[in-house]
């Protein structure tokens, strides 16, 4: 055996071993962005239960007023956009993880960001109709 043959080589792009990337390369970038909805899911939560507890014993035209005040109603599309971008990044995670059949697992990740996307809109249009309607 020559010393050839025990050298084993690195078929890989120096650029890609100098920055240490792996086969993903975007796996990182999702378990930050899901770090930073979660963050944001906390700020945005305590501000929402606490809206909420402000609220229990007001009436409707008391609830929807405050609703349709410019600050709450960002911070409410805000909560409800941040909500479902991390529900989506935490399903695709467990899809990925446990659906091992390859049609499945795109038929799942197509419908779960179709209906995060149809929630999201759903959840911002009703917010701007109560903030806008007079």
């Amino acid at each position: 055996m020559s010393a050839k043959d025990v050298v084993v080589k690195d078929r890989r792009n120096p650029l890609k071993v100098a920055r240490g990337l792996g086969s993903s390369q975007s796996g990182v970038g999702h378990w930050w962005t899901q770090r930073l909805t979660a963050v944001a899911l906390v700020l945005l939560g305590v501000w929402f239960v606490v809206t909420v507890l402000c609220l229990l014993h007001a009436d409707y035209a008391t609830a929807r007023a405050t609703v349709a005040k410019p600050w709450n109603a960002l911070l409410l599309i805000a909560f409800m956009l941040t909500m479902f971008w991390h529900a989506v990044l935490g399903l695709q995670v467990v899809i990925e993880d446990y659906v091992h059949v390859r049609w499945k697992e795109v038929v799942l990740l197509v419908a779960i960001k179709f209906l995060a996307v149809l929630g999201a809109l759903a959840s911002v249009l009703a917010v701007l109709r109560i903030a806008l309607t007079p």
